[in-house]
């Protein structure tokens, strides 16, 4: 079977879904109230228990690159048990709604029972499901798991380091270690020189990680704004109210808000910025 690891998100995500309606439906139809429940809960189980067998293939075939993460070993095998787990399940699941439908077929004894077996199972099985989603979502959030890594794309790998060192200079600024989130600014703008969020970033780390006004105004007034870009153009001109204030020129960080408020008339919280400063 070729490799479908790269595949293994959109699977997932379908098996969910697909799963989770299935046994509701089966719930649904069990109270006698919606016939139709019936046979759509049995196609949606066993079409999901396909798509959770897939889940669990292509999770196994994108596993390698992941495991490699230091620290993240345990993490890939809790998911890989919880997810054949949740699969394991549901061919159970899935056979019991065979099973149901050949007796209706045939008309024997037996299929009522099945079906209440089908449920009660399912409903184990959407536990496990849940576990298994849950240890999912630990790798990828806890552990970046896949994030940057899924195709092998340069350009992925860039954006996660940037992703990363930017989150620990925001932590590092949470945790009043304004040295330590200075230097990550300043390391992300030395190794993205031409982002201009990047850039925006590193000014802001003048103002408030180093009260740098002066330097924050130069570093500015090296920034081109274009003037379609509504939300920029907001953000520059904040971004230069406070260098003024932290310079010591509050007129000039009025003047500047004021000007912006011309421009932007509907923008509420650049009225609310400027009553600050008054």
């Amino acid at each position: 079977m070729p490799d479908i690891g790269s595949y293994h998100p959109i699977i997932v995500h379908f098996a969910i879904a697909l799963l989770i309606v299935g046994v509701v439906f089966r719930w649904l139809f069990l109270t006698g109230r919606a016939a139709f429940a019936g046979p759509a809960a049995a196609t949606l189980i066993v079409v999901g228990t396909i798509a959770a067998a897939a889940a669990v293939h292509s999770g196994l075939d994108a596993h390698d690159v992941v495991e490699r993460i230091p620290g993240a070993r345990q993490a890939v095998v809790d998911h890989e048990q919880a997810g054949e787990w949740a699969r394991n399940v549901f061919i159970i699941v899935a056979l019991l709604e065979i099973a149901a439908l050949v007796l209706s077929r045939r008309n024997l004894r037996g299929a009522r029972a099945l079906v209440w077996g089908s449920a009660i199972v399912g409903a184990v099985g959407l536990a496990a499901l849940f576990k298994a989603a849950d240890k999912g979502g630990d790798l990828v959030y806890a552990y970046a798991g896949g994030v940057g890594t899924r195709l092998g794309d340069t350009a992925d790998v860039t954006r996660l380091y940037l992703a990363g060192v930017y989150q620990a200079a925001q932590q590092a600024r949470a945790q009043h270690d304004s040295a330590r989130a200075a230097q990550l600014f300043a390391e992300l703008q030395r190794q993205f020189p031409n982002d201009t969020a990047v850039r925006l970033l590193a000014i802001e780390s003048l103002i408030h990680d180093q009260k740098d006004g002066r330097a924050a105004l130069a570093a500015l007034n090296r920034l081109t704004v274009t003037s379609n870009d509504r939300r920029l153009r907001v953000r520059y001109g904040f971004l230069k109210a406070d260098a003024y204030l932290a310079a010591g020129k509050p007129d000039s960080a009025r003047a500047t808000l004021e000007q912006l408020a011309r421009d932007f008339p509907d923008v509420q919280r650049i009225k609310d910025r400027i009553a600050q400063i008054k």
